[in-house]
């Protein structure tokens, strides 16, 4: 059996199904076909369930976050309160204040490198750019220290006390270099 149709008999049937009124099928087909719809899976929950539970999960997971974010900044504060020391700030006086301040670089120095020695050491992956940073600070307190300890170089007390001045500002920087890194190793944990 062909079904083939002719281009006559086929505008005929277009003319015919056109003459057709438009009618609506009743209200229960609808709720048949959308039944079957959702029992075959061509229809997706509203949005509203969904929108629902994923509101409830995040809120859960900002309250989580919130608690250890504030857990982990208080504790990297505390460790950083450890580390950090307090910078005086000398005057330059005559030579009688000029020793009193040369030791009190000399003890600034040593406390600074006490608090470097605490630290927890360099992690094994460190950024380029924080890694070239320290470098070049301790490159720069070799150079001080080669300075202040080389017998050949005879320093005056003023410049004795540059060089130690020089030198704590360095180490405060290099303390400061590797707090920052620390706290961003404790972030980076996370």
């Amino acid at each position: 059996m062909s079904c083939s149709l002719s281009v006559e008999e086929r505008d005929l049937l277009q003319k015919h199904l056109g003459d057709l009124e438009d009618t609506m099928p009743p209200r229960y087909v609808w709720h048949r076909i959308e039944e079957q719809a959702h029992a075959e899976g061509l229809f997706k929950r509203s949005i509203g369930v969904h929108v629902k539970w994923l509101a409830g999960l995040g809120t859960a997971a900002a309250l989580f976050l919130a608690v250890i974010n504030f857990s982990t900044v208080k504790m990297t504060v505390d460790q950083e309160s450890q580390y950090q020391t307090k910078t005086t700030v000398l005057d330059e006086t005559d030579g009688a204040n000029s020793n009193q301040n040369l030791n009190s670089l000399m003890v600034q120095s040593r406390a600074i490198e006490r608090n470097l020695r605490i630290l927890p050491a360099q992690p094994k992956i460190v950024r380029v750019g924080t890694a070239v940073t320290i470098t070049e600070i301790e490159d720069r307190i070799a150079e001080v220290d080669y300075y202040l300890n080389n017998s050949e170089v005879d320093l005056e007390s003023p410049e004795a006390e540059i060089y130690w001045r020089e030198r704590v500002r360095l180490m405060n920087s290099l303390l400061d270099v590797r707090s920052a890194q620390l706290q961003q190793v404790v972030f980076d944990q996370r």
